[in-house]
This record gives C-alpha cells, structure tokens and sequence, in this order.
C-alpha cells in the first residue's frame, strides 16, 4: 500500500525496503506497463502516518462542547445578564485538545522553557543567609522599638510569640497611628513578614547551590519561582482542556520569546473562532458587544440540568405518570369496557367494535353486518390532574455564603425544564424572597443576586411604615429574610388557579427576619416570635386555601435546632415535609420530589 506523503512527494522506495533493478540488468530491460495498461502492483510498501494516533483520533460525529450550559452557568455565579465576551467563553468551555493538533507540541515547548528556567534558579542559590538575615533584621527591629510602659510587657510577649495577627491587633488598639510606636510597631509587622515569606521559600523548594541571597533577592526569586508553577498549571490545564484563555500572557511574557506567544496566540485565536461557531449553533445570539443568552439557549441548559438530575435516579425511575386513575378524563389507556349510557363515543374502540360486529353477526349470515349496543366497546380513561407550584428562593444576604443561591436558581431552571417538557399543562412561578417578595419570570432568575448586607449591627430592631409616600423601598434594607410576605405572595398566585394540587416549595436556610403588620415593616435580628407568629399566621391561611407548603431547608455556618423546629412546625401546620440536603444536592431533591408528588397524585 502506497499512502502520500504530500503535495508532489515522492517516497523513496530505498527506505521501505524495495530494491531499485540495477541499470543494464535484465530487470531493468523488462517491458513495462505503459499509460494504458494495468497499473502496476508495488506490494510491501507500507507507509506509515507522522503523529496519527488511532486510539485517540477525534471522532467526526463526537458531540460538540457544550457551550451555553457554560455561559449560564457564568451567569448563574455573577447574576450580570450582560453580554459576554469571546475570551470569557473561551475560559469556561472545556475542550478536547486533540481538535487542535498544534497545540500539544506548542505548549509542550513553553512547559520545557519554564521548567528549565526553574531548575537553574534552584541550582544556583541557597536559602540560609537570607533566613539569618530575615531573622536578625527583625530582632534589631523589634529591639529598637520603644512602646508605653503600659504596653511593654504585652509588646515583649507578643515579639517572642512572633504572630502577624497579634501585632496588628495592639497597633489597632494604640489611639493614634501617628506616634513613634506606632510607625515602630509596622516596620516591626514588615519585618516578621519578610521573615515568614523566606521561611516559606526554604521549606517550598528544594535549592541545591550555593551562591547566597539577601531577603530583598530572596523575596524576588520566590516571585519569580511561585509565578513559574502558576504557570504550569495553567499550561497543564490547557493542555487537558483546550482553553487557552487561562493562560496568564502577560506573565509568560517574561519568559518566552516573541515566537513563541505569537505561535500561542494564533492557536488561541483558532480556539475562539471554533468557540463563536459553536455558540451560534447552541442559541447564543451574537452583537458587537459579545454574547447574550437566548431562549434557546435556556433551553438547552435545561435539558442539560435534567439529564444530570435523572441519570443519577435512574434505578428508580419508572416512567412519566405511572398508574392511571379511572373516570372521566382526556387521556385513553389500553383497558377497555362495554358500552354504558352517557359514555362518550370519542372514546370508542373501533377496531374491536368491528371486530365484535363481524364475530356475532357473519356466522351463517350474508351481507354486512349491522352493529348493536352490545358491540360497541369503550376505552377507559384517566385523568390527566394539573399542578400548581410557586418557588420561593431566599435571596437573603446569608445566601451569599458558600454559593447557596447559585444552588437555588439552577434548582429553579431545571424544575421549570422539567415542567415545560414533561408537564405542559403545569402551572409554575417563581417569588424572590429578600425584605420584600417580588414575583420573577424564569427568564429573570438567573440575573438575581443575594442582597448585600447593609447593617453589621449584632441586633437590629428596626420598623418602617410602607404606606408613608416619603419611604421607598430603596431605603430600606434589602437583606432581611421575610417568609411572610412571600407566602402572602403565592398564596394569592395560587388561589386563582383551576386546581385543587397546589404547593409551595420554600428554599431558604433559616428563620425569618422580617415581616408586616398592615403596613409597617419590622425588621428584627436575631429572629423575634413576633416575626414567626406573623409567618405561621399566614401558613395557617395556605393550609385552609389547600396549599401545600414543603421545606427546603439549605445548610447554614449560624443555623441552629430553632431553625430546623420551625421549618417542622410550618410543614406539620400545611400538610407538608422538611427536606434537609446539601445545596449542591439541591436540584436532584427539588426535581424528583417533584415528579414523584406528581405521580401520587395521578397514581
């Protein structure tokens, strides 16, 4: 097999092992083929391909990467709807670096620069002059420091003790930082810090020479080293995932060549053309300002979150609307019965009602055959129950630790694509809940945003009359945790709908901190009684509407067991459950719990 080695190529039949005849020998005065004869047959030639990887050669119909589930979640963490750039998506979307056959080699050299670069600063220096030196440097410091008499024995503690923290605290507590101590006492801090970083460098790394450091050259070679293995990793990463843009250029600046970035930035630049044609393709609707989500794009996150959330139940998972409730309803089932007066002839079974005509009827009988109640058969029905459900996200400034609301609003984006998917006739809305409740569309949640805490205070009892034009919400603090007014909210969404399955699904991960009495708001941290018995009144109004109100209550670093007995006593009171999950488990509960309560009901 003959395999071409490029353009105008020619192999050289010496290297594969295929004698050329010798000139004037009889093989080379035999006749050969010409141009319309039989091709000749070159057999034993074999060729093989330069950097041609059969295992790991990229398939032409693998999946594209998934570009919008990384833009949403972008917008998820940061809550900005506006436009997002093609370095930002180049830095979220994960590839498969085989796609860019360059690349490999490229980063490959840069990784053998930097490492090279590192081993020759840790064989040329050693760490133990500028240990001594950082140390003696902050003992004559400190022994030239002269503190008030009152502070001295406190002072002479704390420099033996040698803690940073310390230091700060007592120059924090000095009345002004303008006297001599006081400056004293932060070249003392500088110098300790000094001390501590080339500590650090002597046990990080492994120096093997022996030319001596002072502390300023010491501080500069751990720059120089800890700024090498950041870009390491970020090499090391590219390589893995093909996104380029984590690259920090500027840094790599200083030690590659002009070739070599420009080299890297063409591959970046292919990587990103290949990014922007992939985004049209998946909804991301493109401007001069970069990208913005499309509804096209939701939904392909949607479906996304959902093929996460059920791939990890598939054991338990039986299908969509399982055991079928008989009586007058719009979807027909395979069991069948006689006709009875008042059934509906939409439901009827043709095919066995003429079947049953022709089997009582064409037994020794010519001619057609003439139906009779008694053939007509009917198929049963089951109804087909619609569900209500609002959402309501706790947006309170204690969302913002570890990441809880992100949590929350792809809770809220996978339960409204499994209800436009599965459940169409399924009513769902969503409330941000904060100080005020405010009813959101789906598109809008995933711009919303934990609201920043404004008071730090350890009490706060505050009121505000909402019904004085001269107050607006504006004025007043957004951060406060006000389930009253969120159930109030849903419970008037709910009431109106054409159904008797309504729940509501609150998301938060502690006790209220606010609520009305008529018009006038209380704000009150620590949470008061007066702030629950306001929210169990108003649960209590759910329960006698027949809303269903279901707990999701998140982890908390302040949560304590009041926090879990009143999520209880709020269940208990509606006819509801408390679910207690991680906030990364969320989705998955949220989802499920859902299509199970569904299937109870039509089951």
């Amino acid at each position: 097999m003959i395999a071409l080695c490029g353009s105008g190529c020619v192999p050289d039949l010496e290297t594969v092992g295929v004698e050329r005849p010798v000139p004037g020998s009889p093989e080379s005065e035999r006749p050969r083929p010409g141009p319309s004869g039989p091709p000749r047959a070159l057999g034993g030639i074999v060729h093989t391909y330069q950097r041609y990887d059969p295992k790991n050669f990229p398939s032409p119909t693998a999946p594209p990467p998934d570009v919008a589930s990384a833009a949403l979640e972008h917008m998820l963490e940061f809550g900005s709807m506006r436009h997002l750039t093609d370095e930002e998506l180049a830095r979220a979307v994960p590839l498969d670096p085989s796609m860019f056959p360059r690349l490999g080699p490229s980063l490959d050299q840069l990784t053998a620069l930097l490492e090279e670069r590192k081993r020759k600063l840790l064989a040329t220096y050693e760490t133990e002059a500028a240990r001594e030196a950082a140390a003696r440097a902050y003992a004559e410091q400190a022994a030239a420091a002269a503190p008030p008499d009152k502070l001295r024995g406190l002072f002479d503690k704390l420099r033996r003790e040698e803690q940073i923290a310390d230091l700060e605290r007592l120059w924090f507590h000095l009345h002004s930082d303008e006297s001599p101590f006081a400056r004293q006492l932060v070249q003392i801090i500088e110098r300790l810090g000094e001390k501590y970083q080339v500590e650090e460098l002597a046990s990080k790394y492994e120096f093997t020479g022996r030319t001596p450091m002072s502390v300023a050259k010491a501080l500069e070679v751990k720059e120089e080293l800890e700024t090498i293995d950041r870009l390491l990793e970020q090499l090391r990463r590219a390589a893995e995932t093909a996104q380029l843009a984590i690259i920090d250029m500027e840094s790599l600046a200083e030690f590659a060549d002009a070739g070599e970035l420009e080299n890297l930035n063409r591959l970046r630049e292919q990587v990103e053309d290949y990014l922007r044609e992939q985004a049209r393709a998946q909804g991301l609707e493109f401007t001069r300002q970069g990208y913005s989500l499309s509804p096209r794009a939701m939904r392909l996150f949607q479906r996304k979150l959902l093929q996460e959330i059920f791939s990890e139940l598939e054991a338990a998972r039986s299908g969509r609307h399982t055991g079928p409730v008989i009586g007058e309803g719009a979807v027909e089932i395979e069991r069948t019965k006689e006709y009875e007066f008042g059934d509906s002839a939409t439901h009827m079974d043709v095919v066995q009602t003429v079947v049953n005509a022709a089997a009582r009827r064409a037994e020794g009988r010519r001619g057609s055959a003439r139906f009779s109640v008694e053939d007509i058969t009917i198929h049963r029905t089951r109804n087909n129950p619609k569900c209500a459900t609002m959402v309501l996200m706790d947006m309170s400034g204690s969302m913002r630790y570890d990441g809880q609301y992100i949590n929350v609003k792809r809770m809220a984006l996978a339960l409204d694509g499994l209800i436009r998917s599965e459940y169409p006739g399924d009513f769902l809305g969503f409330v941000e809940m904060a100080t005020f409740a405010r009813p959101r569309r789906a598109s809008e949640v995933p711009a919303l945003m934990p609201k920043p805490v404004s008071i730090h205070a350890p009490v706060v009892r505050l009121k505000a009359d909402m019904s004085d034009p001269e107050i607006s919400e504006l004025r007043v603090p957004q951060h406060f945790t006000n389930i009253q007014h969120a159930l109030s909210l849903a419970r008037r969404v709910l009431s109106v709908q054409d159904t008797p399955n309504r729940q509501v699904i609150l998301i938060t991960d502690g006790l209220p901190t606010a609520h009305f009495e008529g018009s006038m708001l209380y704000l009150l941290y620590p949470p008061d009684p007066a702030t629950e018995s306001a929210t169990m009144r108003e649960a209590m109004l759910c329960r006698r509407e027949g809303i269903t109100i279901n707990i999701f209550l998140l982890p908390n670093w302040g949560q304590t067991s009041e926090d879990v007995q009143f999520a209880q006593k709020i269940a208990e009171a509606t006819a509801g459950r408390v679910f207690f999950t991680g906030g990364r488990d969320l989705d998955r509960f949220v989802v499920w719990d859902y299509v199970k309560q569904r299937r109870r009901i039509i089951g």
